[in-house]
């Protein structure tokens, strides 16, 4: 099978001119062996998953960074995107707009290209959609309550919303915790915790102004009183926990880490520095973050 013909696809290197959206090339010239895809969106799925492994296999040899790396990721992307639209259609009878599922699932989708190894021999589209399933439930839950709560707590407030419904009704009037308690066969503690969980799931506007003067002025609205988180402090804390795992590094690595990270240099610098190719300053570059990585989940 020709892909160039039957998927849209042409070679950098043809010689010929092509209608070619610009969205879909890349920003600026590119020297690569891949092919430059015209239509994305007119890629068969059978035809995606075969450039997928093209696309992949390549992306492992390219510098980070590079034009040519940005090409073939975002080229993986945009192929790939009805692996998303496939899992978004799974919840479509849930709330929330569509449009937000499938950008929450492009997210599984990117990390599912950058984590994934064509040596273990397995299809990309196996690999793929439990990130992306992943993501759009992690969505879901995170979203659905202001306040995260354990899940037994999540199913006892929908148990107290329907006993407190009947119960509000046959009685005429709300009912009290003992009642609530002897309806569900629970402790009184339990449904005092249950009824404190319901707050969170609904949350009110930090936008509320108070009256607090009792003129009938408003006060400061609530989210004029909240401090800043300091995006500073999540840095500090991770240089300071990486502190001693660098000094267990040979003095090779972190000659390399020093170059990459401290003086920004390109894989391909480091190596003419160094006297080794870029291929090998990647591969020692992966395994000391690999180990530094490592280390730092172990330690927490």
């Amino acid at each position: 099978m020709n892909v160039t013909e039957s998927t849209g696809l042409r070679s950098p290197h043809a010689t010929e001119t092509a209608e070619v959206p610009a969205a879909d090339l890349p920003t600026e010239e590119v020297s690569t062996d891949l092919p430059l895809v015209v239509e994305t969106q007119r890629v068969a799925p059978k035809d995606a998953r075969e450039m997928s492994r093209l696309f992949l296999a390549r992306l492992q040899t390219l510098e980070e960074g590079t034009p040519e790396y940005q090409y073939a990721r975002n080229t993986l992307i945009e192929i790939n995107l009805t692996l998303v639209r496939y899992a978004a259609r799974k919840f479509r009878n849930r709330t929330g707009d569509t449009e937000d599922i499938v950008q929450v699932g492009t997210i599984g989708l990117i990390k599912a290209i950058d984590r994934f190894d064509p040596s273990r021999e397995v299809e990309f589209t196996t690999f793929a959609v439990p990130y992306i399933m992943g993501e759009i439930k992690r969505f879901f839950r995170d979203t659905s309550w202001s306040v995260r709560v354990p899940r037994r707590l999540q199913e006892l407030r929908i148990d107290l919303a329907k006993a407190q419904d009947d119960m509000s009704q046959r009685l005429g009037r709300a009912p009290t915790t003992a009642e609530l308690a002897e309806r569900l066969n629970l402790e009184e503690e339990e449904i005092i915790e249950g009824l404190v969980a319901s707050n969170g799931y609904t949350a009110g506007s930090l936008d509320t102004t108070p009256d607090e003067s009792g003129d009938g002025s408003a006060g400061p609205s609530v989210a004029d009183r909240l401090g800043e988180i300091d995006p500073a402090l999540e840095c500090v804390e991770n240089l300071h926990a990486l502190q001693p795992l660098i000094a267990q590094l040979d003095a090779r690595e972190q000659q390399i880490l020093e170059m990459r990270f401290g003086s920004e240099m390109t894989q391909s610098q480091i190596g003419e520095e160094l006297g080794l190719s870029q291929m090998h300053i990647s591969r020692l570059l992966t395994r000391t973050l690999t180990k530094l990585r490592k280390g730092l989940l172990t330690d927490r």
